[in-house]
C-alpha cells in the first residue's frame, strides 16, 4: 500500500499505538517511535493508542510504566486512549487482557493449529547444537507436534512442564512495507514457534496479534528490530482469521560512529535528558529528523507544524544519525526564545537541587531570581 493511499481513508479511521514494556525507561528509540505514531495519527485525524505490554511479570515494573506516561507527556506526546484514561478497546495492560488471550489459544489448540510440547529445555539445546553443527539455522524439530491427545491430556495431568506452540505452515510470507517495499520471509525457517508459557502467560507475538486485532489497530509504526517479528505474527493472524495491519518498520538510530547507538553516545532516557537541562521542544524537533526529513532546508519546527509536514514517505531507510551537537544547538535556540522570567521558572528547580536557593523561599526565591537577573 502506497503512503499516498492514505489520502482516501476517512478521518478517523487511522488507529495507531506505541506498545513499551515496562521493564525499562523510555529511552530515545522508544521516543521516536512514540512520535512518529502520534503524528500520523494527527495528521490523519486518527487516534493515537497506548498500550503496555507487561506480560514479563519478573521485569515488568510500575516505576518504568510511570516513566514511560511522564516522558510521553512531558514531550507533548499526548494518548487518545490508554491505561490512565480508558477508552473503547480496554484494558490497554496486557496483564489485564489474560482472559481473552485465554481464549484465542483456546481456540487454536481446538482446531489443531498449536499443541503443548513437552520438551526439556537440556532437549531442545541439544538439538539446537546439532542443527548448529551441520550447518542449519536452529528451530524446533516439531517432535510434539504429533502426540495423541491421550499423551497430552496424561502429560498435563501429571505436571510435566509444558510449552504451547503455534504450528507455522511451510510458506512463502510476503507483506508490503510502507517504507522498505516489498519484503518477503521463507516460514521453514522459523519451526513452531512458543506462543504462550501457559493459559496465564501468553508471549509477545501472540498477544500483539490479538491486541492489534481487538483494538482495530490498522497501521503498526514500529523500530526495525521488529522486522522478524512480522512474519510470524502474519502467520498467527492467517490462522485466526484476522487482517494484517499495513507495517512501517522504522530505521535504527546509530551514533556519529554509525554503529547501533549506546549509553555512551546518547542512548539515554528521556528523562535523563531533562535533568540534563534540554527543553521537551528541542527534544521533540530533535527525534523527528532521527529518520525523517520534510525535503526543505528549513531545521526549526514546532509541534503543530511537525503535524501538518510529517509524512510517511519521507522517512529514510537506511539508520538515523544521533548527533548531539545538533540536539545542543536546538536546544540553545529554544532557551533563547523564552523571557527571563520563564527561564527563571524553569532554572529554580535545578538551582534549588544544587543548594544555591532554599526550596522554602517558593515565590519569593524566584521573584528575588527574575529582578538579579534584569
Amino acid at each position: 500500500m502506497d503512503p499516498k493511499e492514505f489520502k482516501f481513508i476517512k478521518p478517523g479511521e487511522i488507529r495507531v499505538r506505541f506498545a513499551p514494556s515496562p521493564t525499562g525507561f523510555l529511552h530515545i528509540g522508544g521516543a521516536r517511535t512514540a512520535f512518529f505514531n502520534y503524528l500520523f495519527a494527527k495528521k490523519n485525524q486518527g487516534s493515537f493508542i497506548l498500550r503496555i505490554e507487561d506480560t514479563d511479570i519478573e521485569r515488568s515494573k510500575p516505576e518504568y510504566e510511570k516513566d514511560i506516561m511522564e516522558s510521553l507527556k512531558w514531550l507533548g506526546i499526548e494518548w487518545d486512549e490508554g491505561p490512565d484514561i480508558g477508552g473503547n478497546y480496554g484494558p490497554y495492560r496486557q496483564s489485564e487482557r489474560r482472559e481473552i488471550y485465554k481464549k484465542y489459544l483456546e481456540k487454536l489448540l481446538a482446531e489443531d493449529k498449536a499443541y503443548y510440547c513437552f520438551c526439556s529445555e537440556d532437549e531442545l539445546e541439544a538439538q539446537r547444537q546439532y542443527q548448529l553443527s551441520i550447518g542449519e539455522a536452529p528451530r524446533y524439530s516439531g517432535k510434539c507436534a504429533g502426540l495423541s491427545k491421550e499423551v497430552v491430556e496424561k502429560y498435563l495431568a501429571e505436571g510435566k512442564p509444558s510449552v504451547i506452540r503455534f504450528k507455522v505452515p511451510a510458506k512463502k510470507v510476503g507483506f508490503e512495507d510502507l517504507i522498505r517495499g516489498k519484503v518477503e520471509f521463507d516460514s521453514t525457517l522459523l519451526g513452531d514457534i512458543v506462543i504462550a508459557k501457559d493459559f496465564s502467560t501468553p508471549l509477545y507475538n501472540f498477544t500483539c496479534v490479538i491486541d492489534d486485532y481487538e483494538m482495530k489497530i490498522s497501521q503498526v509504526i514500529r523500530g526495525e528490530d521488529h522486522l522478524s517479528n512480522t512474519p510470524k505474527q502474519i502467520l498467527i493472524q492467517e490462522a485466526l482469521g484476522f487482517p494484517s495491519p499495513k507495517y512501517v518498520h522504522l530505521p535504527i538510530i546509530l551514533g556519529p560512529d554509525r554503529t547501533k547507538l549506546s549509553k555512551r553516545q546518547g542512548a539515554v532516557s528521556v528523562i535523563q535528558y531533562r535533568e540534563l537541562g534540554y527543553l521537551p521542544e528541542a527534544l521533540i524537533n530533535f527525534i523527528a529528523f532521527l529518520g525523517w526529513n520534510p525535503g526543505m532546508e528549513r531545521e526549526i519546527y514546532s509541534l503543530p507544524s511537525l503535524i501538518k509536514e510529517f509524512s510517511l514517505e519521507r522517512i529514510q531507510k537506511g539508520g538515523a544519525i544521533f548527533n548531539i551537537k545538533r540536539l545542543d544547538f536546538l536546544n540553545g535556540f529554544y532557551i533563547r526564545q523564552h523571557s527571563i522570567e520563564k527561564l527563571t521558572e524553569l532554572c529554580f528547580p535545578y538551582l534549588t537541587q544544587v543548594g544555591f536557593i532554599e526550596e522554602i523561599k517558593g515565590s519569593l526565591g524566584r521573584e528575588y531570581l527574575i529582578k538579579e537577573t534584569n
